[in-house]
């Protein structure tokens, strides 16, 4: 759901900010989710992650493409204040859910891996709940708790907002090269992008 809804916020962009026609990478994603969904639904893990990492690359791309395309005109003022802070929300509120989607992808093995165990209690993310005392989770009927794909969205929405992971710690190092590309997204599309269409208006 969060792929389908990067690649409808990347539809809404203007053509010029999109390598190829809109519909491109909505139709290159959907190809690659649906060999996803079927590995997943026969227990093929491998594969499942194989085209899951394939979607994730291409929405990448695409987003860093319509980022950099963007940036390029601001200096030719061809694009109306409006358009500049609708392409500029599209593309943020894209980082949120692409970045959850990584997150989400590769903490802890992977959703597959984080399935097949009881609780989460090692990954590249420090979540309060696995710092909680036994007794205290059991309380609270949390002692099989594992981070859903919301956990890490709040977690992608503290990094573009606040550029920090706020009450989650960062434990490995690919996951702060990670949380820093997109906080490096975030801020070029806050900072230089929406403050620039203000200015106009």
């Amino acid at each position: 759901m969060a792929a389908l809804a990067i690649c409808g916020l990347n539809y809404a962009l203007p053509e010029h900010l999109t390598v190829g026609p809109g519909w491109l990478l909505a139709a290159v994603t959907v190809a690659l989710l649906i060999p996803t969904t079927i590995f997943h639904r026969k227990g093929r893990t491998h594969l499942n992650e194989l085209f899951a990492y394939a979607s994730l690359t291409a929405i990448t791309l695409g987003l860093i493409s319509s980022l950099v395309l963007l940036v390029r005109r601001l200096p030719l003022h061809k694009d109306p204040p409006v358009e500049l802070l609708l392409s500029a929300s599209a593309l943020w509120f894209s980082n949120i859910l692409l970045f959850a989607s990584w997150y989400w992808r590769l903490d802890g093995g992977g959703p597959n891996a984080r399935d097949r165990k009881t609780a989460h209690v090692d990954g590249a993310f420090l979540f309060p709940q696995m710092v909680m005392d036994p007794k205290l989770k059991k309380q609270m009927g949390e002692e099989n708790w594992s981070p859903g794909f919301v956990d890490y969205m709040f977690l992608a929405f503290n990094t573009s907002t606040a550029f920090s992971p706020t009450d989650v710690p960062v434990l490995t190092r690919w996951a702060k090269v990670l949380m820093m590309v997109q906080s490096m997204i975030s801020l070029t599309t806050v900072a230089l992008l929406a403050a620039r269409a203000v200015n106009i208006l």
